[in-house]
């Protein structure tokens, strides 16, 4: 009596993928990064590209199509971006300023696609501009929407705030981002956070004064890395930035 085939030899894999296939079911994406006879499901090549394709799909489906093609350029994001796929926790914050145009969102997506792109063991972002995020924040007449909704942003692995420090400020909103920057803090939740205003500036207004100094003190201790974005308005080129 023939002994029976092992399970994971190549033949077996043959009989297993033949019945999937039957079922409608494919077993590996159609990417030429499965084409290669040297690689197989037991390498750790090819885990690698299957993590990236998975992350970076998520990538795109929370990227606005304007941005669909943005990478990092700027080696603070880059570096930013390096850290965070090695250790996620240690990545701390990643701030970019400037002027309207200069391609800070840009900037940000392609930071968050290059981690995604590297095929991180786990891969969860939430973008959102920050005018959204506080009309989204309001209390409603859904009893508890508002207070998922914090939570769903802070405890997201990967948060994007976009435009922050363009909403008026007010007591309530002060309270609310104290508490989505605090537990993002004390979580070591990497966040992105891009602004026309500059960290600091003894000349005019800056993150401070539109934050408060409980936020204020909380991001110098989470921002590890700041990337001023300096140029002309790409808009009126009519490249979005």
């Amino acid at each position: 009596m023939a002994e029976p085939e092992p399970v994971g030899s190549a033949r077996s894999m043959r009989a297993l993928e033949r019945i999937l296939t039957a079922k409608g079911i494919r077993v590996v994406p159609d990417s030429p990064a499965y084409d290669s006879p040297e690689e197989s499901p037991g390498d750790r090549e090819w885990h690698r590209r299957a993590r990236a394709d998975y992350a970076l799909s998520r990538w795109a489906r929370a990227t606005p199509p304007r941005f669909s093609d943005a990478e990092a350029t700027m080696p603070g994001a880059i570096d930013w971006a390096d850290r965070a796929l090695a250790d996620s926790s240690a990545a701390g914050a990643l701030l970019l300023t400037g002027l309207t145009g200069t391609g800070k969102t840009h900037e940000a997506y392609g930071a968050l696609r290059r981690i995604a792109a590297g095929g991180p063991d786990r891969f969860e972002v939430i973008a959102v501009n920050s005018a959204d995020m506080y009309g989204n924040l309001r209390p409603s007449q859904v009893m508890g929407a508002a207070e998922r909704e914090l939570r769903r942003l802070s405890e997201v692995q990967y948060l994007l705030l976009d435009d922050y420090g363009t909403a008026k400020t007010s007591e309530w909103t002060e309270e609310v981002t104290y508490r989505l920057i605090n537990f993002r803090y004390n979580h070591c939740l990497p966040t992105i956070i891009t602004s026309n205003l500059p960290a600091r500036d003894e000349n005019g207004p800056d993150l401070t004064d539109f934050v408060g100094a409980r936020v204020a003190s909380r991001l110098a201790e989470m921002v590890t890395t700041l990337v001023p974005m300096i140029g002309a308005d790409r808009r009126r080129g009519g490249r979005a930035a």
